[in-house]
């Protein structure tokens, strides 16, 4: 289970053999024909900063091949003369500048200031006679808090003149390189049906939108439903919220989760086959992995290395994989000017991935994060043997399903307690608990469960739940008339996870005229104490709640039948 590592018998040219042979065999899969998102841009540039800062970058950018130059200055006027493009000036006083906003990308800025009377005024409309600007060079140094994004768009470039005068020429040149067209993949492909997110009007499941540093998901709320919305020109790859969807309504196309978690697999059988031994799986970004190959960097032959668009597109889900694959240990090597979100999201799959591992009977420490300059521990031979030699294979196409094989391989590997254990806040691990004397069997909340967790009993008045399949949604939670449902986060590690269990059963209500089941008797007497004073159902008309849907219609007939005013009455 979790047995020491001998170092003295592990043969590096082996393992590095082994790679090769791994390397050779079975290529990183790669989305070789994405659908891509197309910016066109025309080159007008919006400048904001102090008059100092956009003065000089202004200076630089004129006879570029530029459309327009617009300066918003936080100070004092600019007085340039004009060049090849137009020129524009404009100071903010500081009432506009903590009014200004702007929102978009490469060729479709939005810079608005609002108004005391509710509106906004269109920038580029009164001073450029356009609905957009292409590209903003931001020279305030935070001073105008115009937007709030971690990750910045597209077109959208940042630069602190007197701070970074070494970057100042690559960062005024990239200004001028963004005139055109240009394409970039869509990184993602979305499933409404899978999404936890909103089912009859109540909010569930908000994990996507929690972590994308990007801005890019937005949930729109319908007439009736919110629906989750990525939009694609601000998507940046990150691929976090991919990662962070329990269910796989989101998933990354650089490549898609499941086939990444194939050949995770595919390839610790192919390194083992080939006589390698201890293998660590380390995950790296592109830009990473060829910066180390520039200075020459050689790792050990017992690293493996997954490359990734970003670290976020992997997450606990793949870790564990790799374990449950025969990896000894899981390395995630992080990299500098991560997106706070980005490293904050990290962290959280890490404590899940401890959490989860501690419940089921192993050391944590076989998956750890990487910070930049931990070289000793990049090249590290792990302390630990492999949990397993045995090849893991997926038959389920769904994200959940592929995660429950998984931790079922990671348990029959390990000592699971039996207990149910904590999770940090926002995991998809937990159970309900349904109050039954409350519980009228509905089935709202079956109608409203995501996933297959809750399910009704066919024939017999049931309600059953698999633990396993549950993400904390809380929308059964919401959608219980009668507030008989409650959540019970953490992680139970226990067969009884894997077992659909009846939360709540009765005996079906018979119709008092045919006999036909048609309810609960739970159902009918709340229906009867709910509409007990309502004039349609006085006197003998209350006897018709007893009646199945086709009964009472025939006794609604005999009734107008032999009192054609009854319903006058009413």
């Amino acid at each position: 289970m979790n047995q020491r590592i001998q170092l003295a018998s592990i043969d590096d040219q082996r393992n590095v053999a082994a790679r090769e042979a791994v390397r050779r065999r079975i290529s990183w899969p790669v989305n070789l024909t994405p659908a891509n998102v197309t910016y066109h841009s025309r080159g007008h540039v919006l400048l904001l900063g102090s008059a100092p800062s956009v003065t000089q970058a202004a200076r630089v950018l004129q006879g570029r091949g530029l459309a327009s130059l617009t300066m918003l200055t936080t100070d004092e006027a600019v007085d340039l003369p004009v060049a090849s493009e137009p020129l524009i000036a404009q100071v903010l006083s500081a009432h506009q500048q903590s009014q200004l906003n702007i929102a978009g990308h490469l060729g479709g800025f939005r810079a608005t200031l609002s108004q005391d009377d509710g509106d906004s005024l269109n920038l580029a409309q009164a001073l450029i006679e356009r609905d957009v600007f292409d590209v903003v060079l931001d020279l305030s140094e935070g001073v105008l808090n115009v937007a709030s994004w971690e990750l910045p768009p597209p077109g959208y470039l940042r630069l602190a003149w007197e701070r970074q005068e070494a970057e100042r020429a690559d960062v005024l040149e990239s200004v001028t390189e963004l005139v055109g067209e240009f394409d970039k993949p869509r990184y993602f492909q979305v499933n409404t049906d899978l999404c936890a997110h909103s089912s009859s009007g109540n909010v569930g499941c908000t994990r996507c939108l929690d972590v994308c540093p990007a801005d890019a998901i937005s949930s729109i709320q319908g007439r009736i439903e919110s629906r989750i919305e990525i939009d694609p020109f601000l998507c940046q790859g990150v691929g976090s919220c991919t990662s962070a969807c329990p269910t796989g309504a989101i998933e990354f196309r650089l490549p898609e989760t499941r086939r990444q978690q194939d050949t995770l697999a595919t390839w610790l059988t192919a390194y083992r086959d080939a006589g390698g031994e201890v293998p660590v799986l380390r995950f790296i970004t592109h830009d990473s992995l060829e910066a180390e190959r520039a200075a020459g960097i050689t790792t050990p032959g017992h690293i493996i290395d997954a490359p990734l668009e970003e670290l976020g597109a992997a997450g606990h889900d793949q870790w564990l994989t790799a374990l449950a694959s025969g990896a000894s240990e899981v390395r995630i090597q992080l990299h500098d000017d991560m997106p706070n979100r980005l490293s904050a999201f990290l962290e959280h799959q890490i404590t899940q991935a401890h959490s989860l591992l501690t419940a089921l009977g192993h050391d944590a420490a076989r998956i750890k994060l990487l910070s930049v300059d931990a070289e000793g521990e990049r090249d590290a031979l792990p302390s630990l043997t492999p949990l397993t030699e045995s090849p893991l294979s997926f038959n389920e196409p769904n994200k959940r399903a592929r995660l429950n094989v998984v931790l079922v391989r990671l348990a029959e590997l390990g000592a699971p307690s039996g207990e149910r254990h904590a999770m940090p806040q926002g995991a998809a691990y937990g159970g309900i608990n349904v109050d039954s004397a409350a519980c009228t069997l509905c089935h709202a909340c079956v109608s409203n469960c995501p996933t297959p967790a809750l399910k009704s009993g066919g024939n017999t008045p049931a309600l059953s739940f698999l633990e396993a399949d549950c993400v904390q949604c809380g929308l059964c939670e919401q959608a219980c008339p009668e507030d008989a449902i409650t959540l019970e986060p953490g992680f139970l590690a226990a067969p009884a996870r894997e077992t659909r269990h009846i939360c709540h059963e009765e005996a079906a209500f018979e119709c008092i005229s045919c006999g036909k089941p048609f309810a609960t008797a739970s159902t009918v007497a709340t229906i009867k104490a709910k509409l007990a004073n309502h004039p349609y159902f006085a006197g003998d008309a209350m006897t018709r709640l007893e009646m199945c849907e086709d009964c009472r219609v025939k006794d609604v007939w005999k009734t107008m039948a032999r009192d054609p005013e009854a319903q006058l009455k009413v």
